[in-house]
């Protein structure tokens, strides 16, 4: 296979995460089963909608605040959610600038306007203003396209839009069920896992 296209997910794989940060941090506001209704592997259908957009934040937060049995704030509640969102280390951003120079390189994030909002300060604070649009050729968000993995009309409208050809592209994610979806559209998928870094993965696959 003659890579020529390479597709990331952003959590997990470009930024690191911390999920556990973010269900202790709901635990102290009072929702004590948030283990329950959300984590990576399978969350409710009201994070599915977050993160289609159709469901807005307002409506979000009112329905968290539903589990909690004390009055928090928008502002609580928004940093509960952020509490996983850790750093984008700076040896990933440097692979992707390298890698910028030979392949073209795309973006695709299930992700929800609050979390895009603080991540944006993230990255912002440490590489400067769009970074990340300098760096992907393309940069495409779940909740700004009313779509997300691990369906199969995300991924091809990414191969559509940049008319990338399946036999070239290969995607990297951290969550087996939107590598799996990935390759139900014909794509190369990879998972990264725990025991392997982005670069060793890039290497193996280049």
């Amino acid at each position: 296979m003659t890579v020529k296209n390479i597709i990331f997910d952003l959590g997990g794989v470009i930024i690191n995460l911390d999920y556990n940060r973010t269900a202790e941090a709901f635990k102290r506001l009072g929702l004590t089963e948030f283990d329950i209704i959300y984590s990576q592997k399978k969350q409710e259908s009201v994070f599915d909608e977050f993160e289609k957009g159709t469901l807005d934040a307002a409506r979000f937060r009112d329905i968290i605040r539903q589990y909690i049995p004390q009055p928090v704030s928008d502002m609580q509640v928004d940093t509960a959610w952020n509490a996983m969102l850790l750093d984008v280390p700076d040896d990933k951003m440097l692979l992707l600038k390298e890698l910028n120079k030979e392949y073209r390189i795309f973006l695709l994030s299930n992700t929800n306007i609050i979390h895009v909002n603080a991540f944006t300060k993230i990255v912002e604070s440490a590489y400067g203003k769009n970074a990340f649009e300098e760096i992907f050729e393309r940069v495409y968000y779940s909740c700004l396209m009313n779509m997300r993995k691990p369906d199969a009309e995300i991924f091809q409208k990414v191969i559509n839009e940049n008319n990338l050809s399946i036999y070239e592209t290969v995607f990297i994610d951290d969550s087996k069920q939107h590598v799996a979806g990935a390759k139900a559209i014909g794509l190369t998928g990879f998972l990264l896992d725990e025991k392997q870094s982005l670069q060793e993965l890039v290497k193996q696959i280049l």
